[in-house]
């Protein structure tokens, strides 16, 4: 296939977006990329890959010549909400270093629930001196939601570090050193048996809402809840009132219905909540543009679509 233009469409700063612009360039020397904000109207015409972060639905129409759209993110339900109709492959981002970031965050988190972080900040504020009793991470079980390229890398370091780990997948996964279950019954009982939750799950319609005030009550007495998913998956509410009735712990929430949280937002200010700005599973720019540009040359050579997004789930 001959070579043509790529457009480059974000929402992202200047500085960012620029940025992405050099690393793809240099990833891609053979190619055409350009931002959309520079490009002209025959130009646009011209472009048939799209490279896109968060991009406004119009600026996509503006390019009707796209064969395919290449997410930035590993996330798309956004991409796919925004764009109903849109009938072109939309490829995300499956890079090995993402999923080594959410990894770290998660081992991270789960150490900060499973040693008590949150109850010494509370004794720190009261000027308490006092040990709590410890437990081993052999006798914690971690149950991970969503056992995609994310949920198996974190299933993997968290069970390297002697925790039992369990976890839950809408279709039946089989990972070595971990329970695997799915179907209802299989996430009322990763539920029941967990001292920590971690949510690794797509948002799709199936899993919006899905840890409602009926599974949360599921959980374990004390338990607590790790969302590095999205946050429309678990009914805020209901979290609220699991935390300030002691049936649950303590919450570390990474992703909210809405970001940046409003400052008006009482998640900010609860005792039972860590309040994290999206930082869980960043996108590294450098392995991300590699990933791209890899896709792309493929795409060139064989005239093959990379694996792209089931629209008919969201993922």
């Amino acid at each position: 296939m001959t070579s043509s233009l790529i457009a480059l469409v974000t929402r992202l700063s200047d500085e960012a977006e620029a940025q992405w612009l050099d690393l793809l360039r240099a990833a891609l020397p053979g190619e055409t990329v350009l931002s959309l904000r520079a490009m002209t109207a025959e130009q646009r015409d011209q472009a048939d890959i799209a490279v896109v972060a968060n991009p406004d639905p119009n600026d996509l129409k503006s390019l009707p010549n796209i064969a395919w759209v290449h997410s930035l993110w590993a996330g798309v339900e956004r991409l796919v909400a925004e764009l109903p109709g849109f009938d072109r492959p939309i490829v995300r981002l499956v890079d090995p270093q993402l999923a080594r970031n959410m990894s770290e965050a998660a081992l991270a988190w789960t150490f900060y629930l499973f040693r008590d972080m949150p109850a010494y900040a509370r004794q720190q504020e009261q000027k308490i001196w006092n040990a709590l009793p410890y437990r081993r991470a052999s006798d914690v079980t971690v149950g991970i939601l969503g056992l995609g390229e994310l949920g198996s890398a974190s299933a993997d370091r968290i069970r390297a570090q002697d925790f039992n780990v369990t976890g839950w997948s809408r279709s039946q996964k089989d990972l070595p050193g971990v329970t695997c279950r799915s179907g209802e019954a299989g996430l009322t009982q990763v539920l029941e048996e967990s001292d920590i939750i971690l949510c690794l799950l797509p948002l799709t319609a199936a899993t919006r809402g899905l840890l409602n005030a009926e599974r949360l009550g599921q959980m374990k007495q004390g338990a607590g809840l790790i969302n590095f998913a999205r946050g429309p998956i678990i009914d805020s509410d209901a979290l609220i009132a699991a935390l300030d009735s002691g049936h649950l712990g303590h919450a570390v929430l990474d992703v909210f219905d809405q970001e940046p949280l409003p400052e008006s937002s009482s998640l900010w200010s609860h005792p039972g909540i860590t309040v994290l700005p999206h930082i869980s599973g960043p996108t590294d720019p450098r392995s991300g543009a590699a990933i791209v540009a890899g896709n792309i040359r493929a795409y060139r050579d064989t005239g093959a679509l990379p694996d792209h997004v089931d629209l008919t789930v969201g993922y």
